[in-house]
């Protein structure tokens, strides 16, 4: 035999026997334990999902899911073990805003690149944003606190997460759609404007629903708006910022799963149905409303969807740290 055919037969036999063997580890997905990433610390809202839909999916795959909570650098430490990773289904990542979205644009050394590196896989779910003011403020609308901060020489004062935070880039984008004198002070973490807002050292916050859902119903707070498509159910008496007159304003923090690019088609086809199974069942979606949690949609299961929704998230961001002026570091 021509030796030349021969070595392009052998390779052709290895292509072929390789290929075999892809598709049946695929096909016998997952034969032991499968790692959900959080990267933050545990007991925060990234973490909590990651567990109750590790939970409830774990017995339908027939493996252990075994949450491990790599934390440091905003979220990167963690997120770059997931895309250095084997994309075999086996090493997952619980991404939110700040791991995912704001950490990479704020990088000095963009050390990944969400689109390029990860896969989105399903949507856990979202908790949306709101404007809490304090209850003495003469306000009770949005439009009314943008008329007020602006009659205000100091304006109004605002706390959020941090600088540069899944909650103040939107405040940013706010501001510059409505012109309100609005003073972002920065904080080390959501929980900690709490305390401040409280003793009535801040005016309002821009935050997630669920962290001062309980100041709302108590009278302790007044939420004007929340920034999401739909009024929130926990609050059914609060309009949405669309409702308000702000064409388009959305701002949650979500959660989801990812993948390292080249994760096997059907291994994430088998994930979004047992996700979307869980989210449908009415024991999770109790817990999720729980937590101020909107539950995934059917479009928020598909990768098409959540490839668009990466890209717009992003987009935002960046418009929001153009306005905030802020730099890379």
């Amino acid at each position: 035999m021509n030796p030349i055919i021969g070595r392009r037969l052998l390779l052709g036999a290895t292509a072929a026997t390789l290929a075999a063997r892809g598709a049946a580890a695929q096909e016998n997905w997952p034969d032991r334990p499968v790692r959900f990433v959080v990267p933050f610390a545990a007991g925060g809202n990234t973490d909590v999902l990651a567990r109750l839909y590790g939970n409830r999916i774990a017995p339908r795959l027939g493996q252990p899911i075994v949450v491990e909570n790599r934390s440091g650098a905003a979220g990167a430490i963690g997120t770059e073990a997931v895309i250095r990773a084997r994309a075999d289904g086996y090493t997952l990542l619980i991404g939110s805003p700040g791991s995912i979205v704001n950490s990479p644009l704020l990088m000095a050394n963009k050390r990944f690149d969400p689109i390029t590196d990860l896969t989105f896989v399903a949507m856990f779910g979202q908790v949306p944003m709101v404007l809490i003011v304090q209850p003495a403020m003469p306000v009770r609308t949005l439009p009314e606190l943008v008329a007020y901060s602006k009659s205000r020489p100091n304006g109004v004062s605002i706390g959020t997460s941090g600088v540069g935070g899944a909650n103040h880039l939107p405040l940013e984008l706010f501001k510059a759609e409505t012109g309100a004198n609005l003073v972002h002070v920065p904080y080390r973490g959501g929980g900690a404007t709490l305390p401040d807002f409280v003793a009535g050292n801040v005016d309002g916050i821009l935050i997630e629903l669920s962290t001062v859902l309980d100041l709302h119903r108590d009278g302790r707070g007044r939420i004007l708006g929340v920034a999401a498509p739909q009024r929130s159910p926990q609050v059914p008496d609060v309009p949405t910022f669309i409702e308000a007159g702000y064409k388009d304003f959305l701002a949650a923090s979500f959660v989801g799963l990812f993948a390292p690019v080249g994760t096997p088609a059907p291994i994430l086809r088998r994930l979004q149905a047992l996700i979307g199974e869980a989210a449908n069942d009415p024991e999770i979606r109790a817990r999720l409303l729980s937590f101020s949690v909107n539950p995934p949609t059917p479009e928020e299961l598909t990768t098409d969807h959540l490839a668009r929704f990466l890209q717009g998230e992003l987009a935002k961001a960046r418009r929001a740290i153009d306005i905030a002026g802020l730099k890379p570091e």
